[in-house]
């Protein structure tokens, strides 16, 4: 990215950058995973890996990203998919062999792995 000169600049950056928030958030798909220390050791790294890699072999156009602790360390890894206009759907304990299935039920066809969510929070 160029040397921002000026506040015109920095505030058209800022406004694009909403407008690419909001257009994620309204058309697609968001994968949050809980990488904080308690996540990490429990093994968030390995399957954040593993659903990178499951996304790219179906070509799925998901956002990865990571988050802090969540604050439910016993369930770590913790991973929060969010569908356009849907419920974020939080799962526990998701171990790189489980990644397979979720991308498979949840993303393709739309169908939560129920024995393996924890939380459903409603869309607003």
């Amino acid at each position: 990215m160029a040397k921002l000169k000026n506040l015109q600049e920095l505030t058209r950056v800022r406004e694009q950058a909403k407008r690419d928030i909001k257009l994620r958030q309204d058309t697609g798909t968001t994968i949050y995973i809980g990488m904080g220390t308690c996540g990490i050791a429990a093994g968030a790294r390995e399957t954040m890996l593993a659903i990178e890699q499951e996304l790219a072999k179906r070509q799925i156009d998901a956002h990865l990203t990571t988050v802090g602790c969540i604050g439910m360390c016993i369930k770590e890894p913790l991973v929060d998919i969010q569908q356009a206009g849907k419920s974020h759907v939080l799962y526990a304990n998701v171990k790189p062999e489980m990644v397979p299935r979720l991308i498979g039920e949840h993303l393709i066809k739309g169908e939560p792995v129920t024995e393996w969510v924890i939380c459903r929070m409603p869309v607003e």
